[in-house]
């Protein structure tokens, strides 16, 4: 005690700064994500602003690289295809994700009530088509698509039914059954960790007061994996506007799959087909910016619900 009446204060060797080590430490990761990530979405923006000049009378003449400012963005914004898979991947993203994430959750909720032996097995047998390529998996499943060859076409046949899975108006939820099928299992997978992690006193005393199974996933289980819950659901956004490997398969045997039918799909074609990079680059840059916006949305909104129940 000080003659102030203040009580001293202790000095400690560490400071809210991380020291020398901790940056030695970090500057692998860092030099990583620069190179990896940071340098590529600058050079992606960088090239989004070029375009090819010709010279000569009838255009024929050597071609040059020159400054377009916003062209290409406004080119891009100006393709109705293009602003229409913005669309499709929004409303495939509105229903897809819910189910997939609802379907996950009663997994792990499942998973969570079996023994270690069982739930170790189940565990592995759904995780499984998460270690399938997608275009393996849309392989498999484009097999019990197409007509007079599919076995679920078959069987439904039987019952009355003549669906088509490549149809206009179903090809985009055939697709959304391979995502839900593919990564089910792998968001599930998370879910299960956050479940381990919840201290077993409680539901030792959700026990103790009379709380049966139903309760107890609603009352304890579901709230507290609330943060596994919102990690998938904006890996799952991010997902849903990077579609691209499903439609491209299914685009062989699907007339309605066109080659903008998703916003990936079409800055793919531009560069690798119509030979235009730079119009390419201005398109995933605007699918960079909208996936970044649609996260960064929904976890602002996530965040204010959570500050206006506490």
């Amino acid at each position: 005690m000080t003659t102030t009446g203040r009580p001293a204060r202790r000095r400690s060797g560490r400071t809210a700064r991380p020291d020398g080590r901790a940056w030695r430490f970090l500057a692998p990761f860092l030099l990583v994500y620069v190179f990896a990530m940071i340098l590529p979405i600058l050079y992606a923006v960088y090239q989004s602003m070029l375009t090819v000049e010709r010279s000569g009378p009838t255009g024929l003449g050597k071609p040059s690289i020159g400054f377009a400012g916003l062209d290409n963005y406004a080119l891009a914004l100006d393709q109705t295809a293009f602003v229409e898979s913005f669309a499709r991947v929004l409303l495939f993203g509105i229903v897809q994700v819910p189910v997939m994430l609802l379907l996950a959750l009663v997994l792990a909720l499942l998973l969570d009530q079996l023994p270690d032996r069982w739930a170790g097995l189940l565990r592995s047998a759904y995780f499984l088509p998460y270690g399938v390529p997608g275009v393996i998996a849309t392989i498999l499943w484009g097999f019990l698509y197409v007509p007079g060859i599919s076995p679920i076409g078959e069987v439904l046949g039987e019952l009355g039914f003549q669906p088509d899975f490549l149809g206009y108006d179903n090809v985009l939820w055939s697709i959304a059954n391979i995502v839900v099928w593919e990564f089910a299992g792998y968001n599930m997978l998370i879910i299960v960790a956050q479940l381990k992690s919840i201290p077993q006193e409680l539901y030792e005393a959700a026990r103790i007061d009379g709380a049966g199974p139903w309760q107890t996933a609603l009352r304890i289980k579901i709230p507290l994996v609330r943060p596994a819950l919102i990690l998938t659901c904006v890996f799952s956004i991010i997902g849903t506007m990077q579609l691209f490997s499903e439609p491209l398969v299914l685009k062989k045997i699907a007339p309605a799959v066109t080659q903008d039918y998703t916003p990936n799909l079409s800055a793919y074609f531009d560069a690798f087909a119509n030979a235009n990079m730079y119009l390419a680059a201005a398109k995933s840059v605007l699918l960079a910016v909208a996936a970044m916006v649609l996260s960064f949305g929904f976890l602002s909104l996530v965040n204010r619900k959570q500050r206006s129940e506490r």
